[in-house]
C-alpha cells in the first residue's frame, strides 16, 4: 500500500514533469494532462519505480523526436508540427502500462513476474518509438511484409539502422527497469522483456503495414495492440 507520502512525492513529481513537457514543447496541453493522469495511476498502482522506468523512456522518446527534426521536417516525416506530442501519442504509450498497474493493484499482485511483464510493455513502446524516430533517417528502408524497397517513415517500413537502435532501446530499457523496479542486479530474466520489446517493434510495423495501411486500424490501435502483445507474450513464458 502507498503511504501518504509516497503519494505526494508521485504528484509532485507528475505535475512538474508534466508542466516541464509542456513548456519544452515536448507535449501539447492536451499531452501534457495525459500524461499526468498516466504516470499517477503508474506511481500509485505500480510504485515509484514503474513511474520512473516509463518517465525515462518517456525523455527517450523526446530525444530520439527531436533528433535532426529539420531533416525529418524536410522529409515530411516529424511527430506533429515540430515533434511535439499530443493525448493520442500519450494514450498510444501509456494506455497498456497503466492498464497493467491497476490490474495488479486491484488484484494484490505483487513480486518479480508483474514487473516483468509491465517492462515487457514499456521495452515494445522503448524500440518502437526509437525504431520510427531513428529510422526514417535512414536511405534504405524496405517492407516488412514484400522486403521491397520503401520511402522511409511509411507504415510497415523497416530498416538494419532502425531495428539496430529498436535492439539497443529495448535493451537498455530492459536493464534499468530491472534496476529501478526490482532493486538488483540484472538476471537473465531480464532478456525476457528486452526480447519482447524487440518483438513487439516487428509486430506494431507488420500491423502497420497491413490493417493500419488498409484503414482498418489507427496508429494508437497499432501500438496499444503490439504493446499488448508484448506483455501478454511474456506472461505466457513466465508460467
Amino acid at each position: 500500500m502507498i503511504t501518504i507520502e509516497q503519494m505526494v512525492t508521485v504528484l509532485l513529481l507528475c505535475a512538474a514533469l508534466s508542466i516541464l513537457s509542456w513548456k519544452l514543447g515536448l507535449l501539447t496541453l492536451d499531452g501534457s494532462l495525459a500524461s499526468f493522469a498516466v504516470g499517477m495511476v503508474l506511481g500509485i498502482c505500480g510504485g515509484i519505480g514503474w513511474l520512473l522506468l516509463l518517465v525515462l523512456f518517456a525523455f527517450i522518446g523526446f530525444a530520439v523526436t527531436k533528433y535532426k527534426m529539420e531533416q525529418k521536417v524536410r522529409r515530411k516525416v516529424q511527430e506533429g508540427r515540430n515533434g511535439e506530442r499530443g493525448y493520442r501519442n500519450v494514450l498510444a504509450n501509456g494506455a497498456v502500462p497503466m492498464a497493467i498497474a491497476l490490474f495488479t493493484f486491484l488484484a494484490g499482485w505483487e513480486g518479480q513476474v508483474p514487473s516483468l511483464i509491465y517492462m515487457s510493455a514499456v521495452c515494445v513502446a522503448a524500440a518502437d518509438t526509437t525504431a520510427s524516430e531513428l529510422g526514417v533517417l535512414s536511405d534504405r528502408t524496405y517492407m516488412i511484409t514484400t522486403f521491397k524497397r520503401v520511402p522511409a517513415g511509411v507504415d510497415g517500413g523497416v530498416s538494419l539502422y532502425g531495428t539496430a537502435w529498436a535492439v539497443a532501446a529495448s535493451a537498455f530499457a530492459a536493464l534499468v527497469g530491472w534496476v529501478v523496479i526490482l532493486g538488483s542486479v540484472p538476471g537473465p530474466l531480464v532478456l525476457i522483456p528486452a526480447a519482447m520489446g524487440i518483438l513487439g517493434c516487428f509486430i506494431d510495423s507488420l500491423i502497420g503495414a497491413t490493417l493500419e495501411t488498409q484503414g482498418l486500424i489507427t496508429k494508437l490501435w497499432n501500438n496499444i495492440t503490439s504493446m499488448a502483445f508484448g506483455a501478454i507474450v511474456a506472461l505466457i513464458m513466465l508460467f
